[in-house]
């Protein structure tokens, strides 16, 4: 199972509730979640309900079935302000997006941030470190971490590093 975007992917639905959507296909000059994402796949997707302001952004697991469904899996963010999942009703509008707290514009809140994957499919950053510090993986070998270098090593590494660059 992958984390698949992709554009122009719009489905209709009817489904009630706070479950599994129902996807009544493709939507005119769109393509359908298992055409655009594919099967057993993940995607990040917008549920709006027609004639409200009821929507859900979250991410999805997307099945090939009678009908096709998309599996609400975490719920992001949500017309109330919070990631519960809406209780739907009337005809909705689904589609495939990307959420805005998941661009790297969101995460990077000062000059010298530094990403990385702290998981699958998550973001996280480190904050830049002070003059001296060198780059290093944390002891679990899970993330970068800043460390002050021994006094000796330190500029030695550099220069082999700087030249091997060249």
């Amino acid at each position: 199972m992958a984390l698949v975007l992709n554009d122009r992917v719009k489905e209709s639905s009817t489904t009630t509730g706070t479950g599994t959507i129902s996807l009544a296909g493709a939507s005119s000059g769109f393509v359908s979640f298992v055409a655009g994402v594919g099967n057993s796949n993940t995607t990040y997707y917008t549920i709006f309900q027609q004639g409200t302001n009821n929507w859900e952004v979250g991410l999805g697991t997307v099945t090939d079935a009678t009908p096709d469904t998309l599996a609400r899996t975490t719920v992001i963010n949500t017309s109330a302000g919070n990631t519960t999942k809406i209780n739907f009703s009337g005809t909705l509008d689904v589609f495939c997006t990307y959420p805005a707290v998941k661009t790297p514009d969101m995460i990077l809140t000062a000059q010298g941030d530094i990403l990385y994957a702290s998981a699958a499919n998550t973001v996280a950053k480190l904050a830049k470190g002070t003059a001296g510090q060198v780059l290093q993986i944390n002891s679990g070998a899970t993330a970068p971490e800043w460390a002050t270098p021994a006094a000796s090593g330190a500029t030695e590494g550099f220069a082999v590093a700087m030249a091997i660059a060249l």
